[in-house]
């Protein structure tokens, strides 16, 4: 007997902690107004979802996807794991579907660890020998989280020393009036300069005096401090 996503549900909320719950609704911004508003969380750490994860690697996918749509904030993280994990075991074919699986159901998608643990190792490692294009749409949504699952993805490409698309996505949302793509580009150009100093100072030199004061702090973090002072004062 198959196991389904409805009953993968009810033992993840059994695990649920009412304190931790409260807690991670305030971390994650649920509030009115805020970037999670209305978002449920049961109060489960990532390390008891990913250990639960473990024991359902051969999910169907259309159990996975059911799992996304849940309204609980860990249950969609747990069903993200499952998701990247079988990317990594499988061919190209189960990739591609798992990769269209998830750009066409990113309104599940919803809060930047749902991103970070993700993007990069679907979109990213799907995209990496194909045509970027789709990234170019991602970035130019005016969804948050498709923005950020733009930035993320490069994260894979840097990982395999290509920067030319994390510089580009940074340079199209030097303008971005969220908070949280301001970090996660920061956070790419860091990972850049980590790796290709040059190639990333090329791009600070360029646009550090209009960068949104956070992306610029998060790129130069592990820069020397008189380097940190000089681009903070304007390059």
């Amino acid at each position: 007997m198959n196991i389904t996503a409805k009953e993968i549900s009810k033992r993840l909320q059994k695990m649920g902690d009412k304190e931790d719950a409260l807690f991670l609704q305030g971390f994650f911004k649920t509030g009115v107004g805020q970037y999670g508003e209305g978002d449920i969380f049961l109060g489960i750490r990532v390390p008891a979802i990913r250990k639960l994860a473990k024991e359902y690697k051969n999910l169907q996918l259309k159990e996975i996807l059911s799992l996304l749509k849940s309204p609980y904030h860990e249950v969609r993280l747990f069903a993200l794991i499952l998701f990247v994990n079988a990317f990594a075991q499988s061919d190209e074919t189960i990739q591609k579907k798992i990769y269209d699986l998830y750009v066409a159901n990113t309104r599940y998608i919803n809060n930047w660890d749902l991103v970070d643990i993700s993007a990069p190792n679907i979109v990213g490692a799907f995209l990496l020998t194909k045509s970027r294009k789709p990234l170019y749409q991602l970035a130019k949504s005016k969804t948050l989280w498709e923005r950020r699952i733009a930035v993320l993805a490069t994260f894979y490409f840097i990982k395999n020393n290509q920067f030319a698309d994390a510089l580009k996505i940074a340079g199209i949302l030097l303008q971005d009036k969220e908070d949280l793509i301001h970090k996660a580009s920061g956070w790419m150009l860091r990972e850049v300069g980590k790796r290709d100093i040059a190639c990333a100072e090329s791009f600070l030199q360029k646009h550090c005096r209009v960068m949104p004061r956070t992306m610029l702090r998060y790129a130069i973090e592990r820069f020397a401090p008189s380097k940190r002072r000089k681009y903070l004062d304007g390059g």
